[in-house]
């Protein structure tokens, strides 16, 4: 266990020092960079966020189970096999110690291996999702989907956002009950850290639903987004059929935001709400351009079942801001990535997102070295339009040098250890 401990530390020290020397070649700490989708594993806190947990029956069921050992996290591992059978040790639960061994005394462990990354990758400001919650919309009892988002918000917002600015989050919407969503909203609109809200994805309640109109209305009176984290669910009958994760994978992150959209534009929810600021993460690209194009030519032939529209569904999508990760970049479709890039606006509506720590994660670089991308299409895409957005601050905060921020517990960045 030691062995593994040691080449899982080793193993992150040395992949984002090549972060880090991509940032000082690139030179990108002459710009903001904000990552609108970074994750946080809430799983290792739970004895730290139960107590916030307001029912008492809910947070009793709930501290027991923090007591059991974890064989549920187990067979989900190994049915969504995102560490490709442990070959890949970015998330795994081996590399908690990896950056609390160097963690700031005033910072929460999590904080500190946030901020550690951050500056790894010249990062700014991140906006930070829980991850195993991601699936609790997938839950049979409304009632306890609430009970954890509003524990885990309290907690992240009283705890741990105030130790440092340069974190946010997108407060997690309870979805499946639409009064607690509101009353959410504005509970927490103004909490420190909160720059928007979020719903994830995988669910199965339409959106387009007139119970949801006084949360759409709220959230758009508050000036923030409002974001659909995509998501997957093998469990999902169609998804089902398919035997390999890298299958559930490629469809599931896709198929899920591409409904939700479709219910949002075919029953006209920016024209009902227009100053609703809408956006899609962890999805890719791809989807963009054919849903464009699809939901387009089924409107000219059917514009009389979409009423409430009074322009191409396409171009609601322009105005709708949308992640970068995870980009299909690969050297045999660029041209679809360039068309892609110019189909949906990307220098104005696209926002860079890094994913980490999961394994399929995006530094900056994969934006910044675009060939087809101008200087400014950078800048607005890895950090100006996510200022915009959200209202962040565009100075830098990133250190400028891996020395200057003490990172990797090296004197240079350079001189971190390689596996073998």
């Amino acid at each position: 266990m030691r062995e593994l401990y040691d080449r899982g530390t080793i193993q992150i020290q040395n992949l984002l020092a090549n972060a880090r020397r991509q940032a000082d070649d690139r030179g990108f700490h002459d710009f903001p960079i904000i990552d609108v989708d970074s994750h946080h594993y809430e799983d290792r806190r739970w004895n730290e966020i139960v107590p916030y947990i307001q029912d008492d029956q809910i947070r009793d069921w709930a501290t027991a189970m923090t007591k059991r050992t974890r064989p549920a996290s187990v067979t989900g591992a190994m049915l969504g096999n995102q560490e490709v059978s442990g070959r890949i040790l970015r998330t795994g639960h081996q590399l908690v110690g990896a950056v609390e061994q160097q963690a700031r005394a005033d910072h929460h462990p999590d904080m500190a291996r946030m901020l550690w990354a951050m500056d790894m990758m010249s990062i700014d400001y991140s906006i930070m999702f829980p991850t195993p919650m991601l699936h609790l919309s997938l839950h049979p009892a409304a009632e306890v989907e609430v009970a954890l988002a509003r524990a885990y918000t309290r907690w992240l917002t009283t705890e741990l956002l105030p130790q440092d600015d340069r974190v946010r989050t997108l407060v997690y919407l309870p979805f499946n009950d639409p009064a607690a969503s509101l009353a959410f909203v504005e509970e927490f609109a103004d909490a420190p850290g909160v720059v928007g809200f979020m719903v994830t994805s995988v669910r199965y309640r339409p959106v387009h639903a007139n119970e949801y109109a006084p949360v759409y209305a709220a959230i758009q009176e508050t000036g923030k987004p409002l974001a659909f984290h995509a998501g997957y669910n093998w469990h999902e009958q169609g998804l089902s059929q398919l035997n390999k994760f890298i299958s559930a994978h490629a469809l599931g992150f896709t198929f899920s935001n591409m409904i939700h959209l479709t219910n949002i534009l075919v029953n006209a929810i920016p024209e009902r709400f227009p100053r609703l600021k809408l956006m899609w993460v962890e999805s890719g690209l791809a989807w963009i351009p054919f849903l464009m194009q699809r939901l387009d030519n089924e409107y000219l032939m059917r514009t009389s079942e979409c009423p409430g529209l009074t322009r191409m569904p396409s171009d609601y999508m322009r105005e709708m801001y949308f992640s970068t990760q995870p980009m299909e970049r690969t050297a045999t479709n660029a041209g679809m990535l360039r068309a892609s890039f110019e189909l949906m606006d990307a220098e104005n509506t696209l926002v860079y997102s890094s994913d980490y720590p999961h394994w399929d994660f995006d530094t900056p670089s994969v934006i910044y070295d675009l060939p087809f991308l101008t200087d400014q299409a950078r800048r607005n895409i890895l950090g100006g339009n996510a200022c915009r957005l959200f209202g962040l601050p565009t100075q830098k905060r990133a250190p400028k040098s891996a020395i200057e921020a003490g990172l990797g517990g090296y004197d240079t960045v350079e001189a971190a250890p390689t596996l073998s």
